[in-house]
């Protein structure tokens, strides 16, 4: 497969510029996830890296070689996108043939591509029928088995498992997992849910704004964000932050003007003798945890996750200790401080 580096790429759309200056080294067979919220630029990254998107300056190089200004035929790349965009007239086989057909594939080769592309995703009994005889899950894999015939060096995800039901999306992402570990192959997938990018990726590229705010290993963007928009966006309950003025009994860096807290991180203290006092407003049970919604004085509300057994009752004051490792700090600009 393939190495990806791009190098200070920025793409403008009608005077207003949507990446700024970004660069990314990506290994010969990673996961790599781009997210971030709507409008961060992720899919334009990765349409500007297919070629479907021209960029003002910058270059792209996959394997080594200068694809820049190389047409998206010419890249040897293969595209998912969250529309199935399958042929409703021709059989999921000759879905799988069409672009090998196109492009002067031997008879036996295509053939010997869909058996395989329909062995790994578990196809072999649909070959036959119509995408619309199909469920939301087997067209996904059809549109995904359509790029595996390809024998691409990158695959490109642009947000695939969007138009699923929760419990299906669930399923696609081991099968995608389980296709990555295959296949062994480059593999870069957009999305905006960030359990995706948590359980998918060997590293995740968080953007915002047009700008890469951090790239790093799932647990090290959840656990060292290096600002508050990370810590807000990685993690879901999302990390309580908050002014730092409302902690007791901490030592804060002098620069510190924002304090944050995973709410499994939160630990339950003797009345009055925590870094926080907290009343409960609402309380979640979702069988094994138990999510607590507190009220602050003077402060956003928090979310603190407990055992599914918690016994605390709605209206009651608690304390909350932070442990000291556990502490995240932001300074007026929300940036970590170390």
């Amino acid at each position: 497969m393939a190495a990806i580096e791009i190098k200070g790429i920025n793409k403008f759309y009608a005077g207003m510029q949507a990446l700024f200056d970004v660069s990314l080294d990506i290994k010969d067979g990673e996961f790599v996830v781009f997210v971030g919220p709507s409008g961060c630029g992720k899919s334009t990254l990765l349409r500007s890296l297919a070629g479907l998107e021209g960029i003002d300056s910058g270059t792209v190089s996959i394997d080594g070689q200068d694809v820049t200004h190389a047409e998206p035929a010419d890249r040897d790349i293969a595209m998912v996108f969250q529309s199935y965009a399958l042929y409703p007239h021709m059989s999921v086989r000759e879905n799988m043939e069409f672009g090998m057909k196109v492009n002067g594939f031997a008879p036996k080769l295509r053939q010997e591509r869909i058996a395989e592309a329909a062995r790994i995703l578990q196809l072999e009994d649909y070959l036959d029928r119509k995408p619309g005889q199909l469920s939301g899950g087997q067209r996904q894999r059809v549109a995904i088995g359509r790029a595996i015939v390809k024998n691409p060096k990158v695959f490109l995800f642009d947000e695939p498992l969007s138009n699923l039901d929760a419990k299906l999306r669930v399923q696609m992402r081991v099968e995608l997992e389980s296709l990555h570990k295959q296949l062994k192959a480059t593999m870069i997938y957009v999305t905006h849910d960030q359990v995706e990018a948590m359980t998918m990726a060997d590293k995740i590229v968080v953007l915002n704004a047009g700008r890469v705010e951090q790239v790093g290993s799932p647990m090290e963007v959840y656990h060292k964000p290096v600002s508050r928009f990370v810590a807000e966006f990685i993690g879901s309950p999302a990390m309580n932050v908050f002014d730092a003025s409302a902690l007791r009994g901490v030592d804060l860096d002098g620069q510190a003007k924002f304090a944050g807290c995973r709410p499994e991180h939160f630990e339950m203290a003797a009345p009055g003798r925590g870094n926080l006092e907290a009343t409960v407003t609402v309380k979640e049970r979702l069988g094994g945890e138990t999510l607590l919604y507190l009220a602050v004085a003077d402060g956003p509300n928090l979310v603190a996750r407990v055992d599914g057994d918690d016994e605390t009752r709605i209206g009651a004051t608690i304390s909350l200790n932070i442990p000291p490792h556990r502490l995240h700090q932001f300074d007026v600009n929300g940036r970590a401080i170390r």
